[in-house]
């Protein structure tokens, strides 16, 4: 994939690089006492470990990042629909975030796509275009947005 202008946005509103993503993973957190367990999904990224100088050199390990956690239901297709989104994303040379979400995309600005995938959904929102004194162009109208679901384009 080049989804190097390609942003996935974390719970605590940091991001990753989408390019930078090796794996996409669905796990349960262990219950613990007075803590519930809950449903994470996960991009893994590849970051050094070791040591320059150790005989084996340097060697990757796996960093875990948290894109969404639901309580009871298991988000068994969020995988799949991430990876098909970023498919997408990258077929078009895309600019922009994308969210996982449970609940609160409409606060959020307007998506341009989005996807449904059990409890979560996946929202991209392109960047807004430069115009050549480097001003952002005002982001699109509500309805101008394109909704990606069930292999549907609106707009087409």
């Amino acid at each position: 994939m080049s989804l190097d202008r390609v942003w996935l946005r974390l719970p605590d509103g940091g991001l990753v690089r989408a390019d930078q993503a090796i794996g996409i993973e669905v796990h349960r957190t262990p219950e613990t006492l007075g803590k519930r367990s809950h449903w994470l999904l996960d991009v893994v990224l590849a970051v050094p470990s070791g040591g320059g100088g150790s005989e084996d050199g340097w060697r990757t390990g796996p960093l875990y990042r948290t894109l969404a956690q639901t309580d009871d239901e298991e988000p068994v297709e969020a995988p799949a629909a991430l990876a098909r989104l970023l498919a997408q994303l990258d077929d078009v040379d895309a600019a922009g975030v994308v969210r996982a979400d449970t609940g609160r995309l409409g606060r959020d600005p307007h998506p341009d796509r989005t996807v449904a995938a059990g409890p979560i959904r996946f929202a991209y929102t392109a960047f807004a275009p430069v115009a050549s004194d480097g001003v952002p162009i005002g982001l699109p109208e509500a309805g101008e947005a394109q909704r990606i679901g069930a292999g549907v384009v609106d707009g087409d």
